[in-house]
């Protein structure tokens, strides 16, 4: 284990691009949804003749997938993971997470999204198909709060992110929600290093994140690990799908 500077300059020196986390191995770990959010994807992929991921990271979720439908697309905002992901997928498209999307009405008998930083609802029933359905595993209200109230100190919990924000507005814009499954998972971070490198990647955990503004709270994380062996969270997460009419 390295000193608390190493191991900081070691967080902080780490790619940002894409959504892989296999940097993290052995450093933190993250309890996996029930549901097996891929296994599902690739299973919906293959029954599909069309579908669209939204804000597809580096695309690397759906690319696993084996069988994938003759209209794949994605979309993502940020250009250098838009860029990770046109290496991974046929057809990526560089747009807006609130929208409008670039497609036409009725295109995609299925849409999908991995941690939406924010779902632009109406744009996604305009672009399905009558009978189609979107599909996506969800960041929940509160996630990582513990990790969170310790850099910042105790913030409010807003509904942004909340399940009942979710049927609510996707039921506004004329979708029928199938199911709606909310859990709790258990995060640990074992050495302080790993929590630079996640906060620089998961934006919204500390908004404004950097090492220099947040150093005595980090030197204040990296003296707990040591103390206790891993500082603990918990990340919450919701699967919805629902269908247009």
């Amino acid at each position: 284990m390295g000193s608390f500077e190493e191991l900081v300059a070691e967080g902080a020196a780490v790619p940002l691009e894409g959504w892989d986390f296999s940097w993290f191995e052995g450093r933190a770990t993250e309890e996996r949804p029930p549901w097996g959010y891929a296994a599902q994807i690739a299973a919906r992929l293959a029954r599909v003749g069309s579908a669209l991921d939204l804000q597809t990271g580096g695309g690397e979720v759906t690319a696993s997938a084996p069988v994938k439908p003759p209209l794949m697309a994605a979309t993502e905002s940020w250009p250098p993971n838009a860029l990770v992901a046109s290496r991974n997928l046929p057809l990526v498209v560089q747009a807006s997470d609130e929208g409008p999307l670039p497609f036409r009405d009725d295109t995609f008998g299925l849409v999908i999204s991995r941690h939406p930083v924010v779902t632009p609802w109406h744009e996604v029933a305009r672009v399905l198909k009558p009978g189609g359905t979107y599909f996506s595993q969800q960041i929940g209200a509160g996630t990582n709060r513990e990790l969170t109230d310790f850099m910042m100190g105790p913030q409010p919990v807003g509904d942004a992110r909340s399940t009942e924000r979710a049927r609510a507005d996707a039921e506004a814009a004329g979708l029928e929600v199938l199911q709606l499954e909310p859990v709790e998972l258990r995060v640990a971070f074992f050495d302080v290093g790993a929590v630079v490198h996640f906060l620089r990647k998961v934006l919204w955990t500390v908004p404004g994140f950097t090492v220099e503004r947040y150093r005595d709270r980090l030197l204040d994380m990296h003296e707990h690990i040591q103390e206790h062996g891993e500082f603990v969270s918990t990340s919450t997460r919701f699967l919805i799908e629902a269908r247009k009419p």
